[in-house]
């Protein structure tokens, strides 16, 4: 989206949920300053008679509610959009424009975050997956197939992991998968499955189909682990897969792994 397209969209709508926290808070906010109001006036009009007290407490319940419930509603409804922008920046800040993956640097740290948080007996498994002969569609079709071809990548390798598992693109037309909780024959099962889907969905391009396929290189782990480590062997597995003919999953010979392609 453009600059001028963002300068003029419209405001977010606000959901039922944040129409009840707006209308809670103006409410309390306003019944607040009423209270003190009320509370000030009587204390300042107690001693005087009974007309002059009377208009005073008046006076303290229709200035809260003219002043303080507009006053509230502007400010929690500015608050509400402060915290939509600032979410916005931050998802802004760590999605690829493009495929709408985690980026580079927000899937490092959050797959940090993961390892740091598992226990002893955490098991899962890192994927790292690489578009094959992906030069040649730039060649052929120009960079905006290419990133058409990008983008259904991505779309087919979200739709092969469950919502909790990190996708993320580590930059051209790689990309990284942790898969949290699973056994190493179950990661290479799911990237096999990533890799038939993406050669089941073929880019149509000029009203013809190109096949797009991957290489796949998979590590899994037990207990304690580095990001660095479980990349560099993982990569160095997609670089077999795709020494070995590409379009293959490769999940090394370590023990409990078994070899897929």
């Amino acid at each position: 989206m453009t600059r001028t397209a963002m300068a003029t969209a419209a405001p977010p709508r606000i959901s039922r949920r944040g129409a009840v926290m707006l209308a809670r808070w103006t409410i309390l906010g306003t019944v607040g300053c009423l209270a003190i109001s009320l509370a000030w006036n009587w204390l300042a009009f107690r001693h005087m008679d009974a007309l002059a007290l009377r208009q005073g407490l008046i006076s303290a319940t229709v200035l809260p509610i003219i002043l303080a419930g507009p006053l509230f509603f502007y400010l929690t409804l500015k608050l509400r959009e402060l915290a939509s922008a600032n979410h916005q920046l931050a998802e802004l800040a760590s999605t690829d424009h493009l495929t709408k993956c985690l980026n580079r640097r927000a899937l490092v740290a959050n797959v940090e975050r993961h390892l740091d948080q598992g226990d002893a007996g955490a098991q899962g498994a890192l994927l790292v997956i690489d578009a094959d002969h992906f030069k040649q569609v730039n060649d052929l079709y120009g960079h905006h197939q290419g990133d058409l071809a990008l983008i259904r990548i991505a779309s087919v390798i979200r739709s092969c992991v469950r919502q909790g598992d990190l996708v993320g693109r580590m930059g051209g037309e790689e990309f990284a998968v942790l898969l949290g909780g699973v056994a190493p024959a179950q990661a290479v099962r799911i990237a096999e499955r990533i890799r038939q889907a993406v050669a089941s969905a073929p880019l149509d391009i000029d009203g013809s189909h190109h096949r797009l396929t991957i290489s796949v290189g998979c590590t899994a782990f037990s207990g304690s682990a580095k990001f660095r480590d479980l990349f560099s062997l993982a990569d160095q597995r997609l670089y077999e897969a795709k020494r070995l003919g590409r379009n293959r999953v490769e999940a090394g010979a370590d023990a409990n792994m078994k070899k897929a392609g």
